[in-house]
């Protein structure tokens, strides 16, 4: 069952498939493309997951492994540093 902080790592994993850089819609597409079968069994985190990855991002941002994001909202990208 995956929980909140795994997210971390999915993002930084579908940002380097994605080539280092790419926008909240293609990363949410790549999570859930790598990891549907977690998310179906993670209870609450399921129906949170999305807005969780923005969480995610933001502690990215925090720890220095995530550029500042350029745009709002879903046309942000997101760049690994």
């Amino acid at each position: 069952m995956a929980a909140k902080t795994d997210l971390m790592d999915w993002v930084v994993e579908a940002l380097e498939q994605l080539g280092g850089t790419a926008g909240v819609l293609e990363v949410s597409r790549q999570v859930w493309h790598n990891h549907e079968d977690q998310l179906r069994e993670s209870g609450d985190l399921f129906y949170t997951w999305q807005y969780d990855l923005r969480w995610a991002a933001t502690n990215l941002r925090k720890a220095g492994r995530l550029q500042p994001s350029s745009g709002r909202g879903v046309r942000a990208n997101w760049t690994l540093i």
